[in-house]
């Protein structure tokens, strides 16, 4: 059996593989038709005009579905590992509630594009990485409360650095981009998808672009560490039947209608 055949890892693997190919092939699409500029531009600008708009939509969407199913199956594993504990279980609320609103953040990111409802998409982008950070900051906390019982220090440490990294790229991505949309620069420039290296604001664009593919990232690398927990997971449906029928059937006639179909008369 291969490691990510083991339990349910294939959940985070298939989050972080699927949302970085999301971001790849919208990006290698806009470059190709030469409607972005090679050089970092914008994860929100190679998902800006069709046909990469359309592209990005829909695998984001299955990303923000995948991200769901993550969160809930952690939310899970962390109440069923401590269930008397009502400190963890209280932030293990919090995180479930604080990861799902970062996932409805992504569909909006996903569905309103940031040339056209500029504002929507802000917001959407507030929900996916300013939530989804306090979310990295609930499971680390709670990485650290749960060990070494549960979690070792190491894997607390590599969450931590995860935040850290999160938590660097937010405020190097807020500085620039105040600056970048401050009117020094000129007006329009959310619309803006090409640039000169010769123009002004030119520097504070990269270091904006830079920092958001970092944020991206830094959200994926942090999922990865759920593969070795969810590997001690699995996953089965329990059928429960409350009747022999899927209708409304009196329970009189359904009953005397069984003995005769177990008595061949019908």
């Amino acid at each position: 059996m291969w490691w990510f055949q083991q339990g349910l890892s294939f959940l985070p693997v298939a989050l972080v593989v699927w949302s970085a190919a999301s971001f790849v092939f919208s990006y290698i699409t806009a470059i190709v038709l030469h409607h972005v500029d090679p050089l970092v531009p914008y994860i929100s600008d190679t998902g800006t005009i069709p046909p990469e708009r359309c592209l990005f939509g829909i695998m984001l969407n299955i990303s923000a579905f995948l991200g769901m199913a993550t969160i809930y199956v952690r939310y899970k594993q962390v109440y069923a590992l401590n269930p008397e504990k009502s400190k963890i279980i209280k932030l293990n609320k919090i995180g479930l509630t604080l990861g799902l609103m970062s996932c409805f953040g992504l569909c909006i990111i996903a569905n309103f594009q940031k040339c056209i409802l500029y504002y929507i998409h802000v917001v959407g982008a507030c929900l996916t990485f300013g939530v989804g950070a306090i979310y990295m900051l609930v499971q680390t906390v709670l990485s650290y409360l749960m060990q070494p019982e549960v979690h070792s220090k190491d894997m607390f440490w590599i969450r931590l650095t995860m935040l850290l990294w999160c938590c660097s790229s937010i405020v190097s991505m807020f500085v620039s981009s105040v600056v970048l949309y401050s009117g020094l620069y000129g007006t329009n420039l959310v619309q803006k998808l090409h640039w000169d290296p010769q123009e002004e604001g030119y520097t504070a664009h990269i270091i904006s672009t830079v920092s958001e593919w970092s944020l991206a990232f830094s959200f994926l690398s942090f999922f990865l560490t759920y593969i070795r927990d969810f590997q001690k997971i699995s996953l089965r449906a329990v059928v429960s039947l409350r009747g022999q029928t899927l209708y409304n059937t009196p329970q009189s006639f359904a009953t005397n209608e069984q003995t005769l179909l177990i008595a061949g008369s019908i």
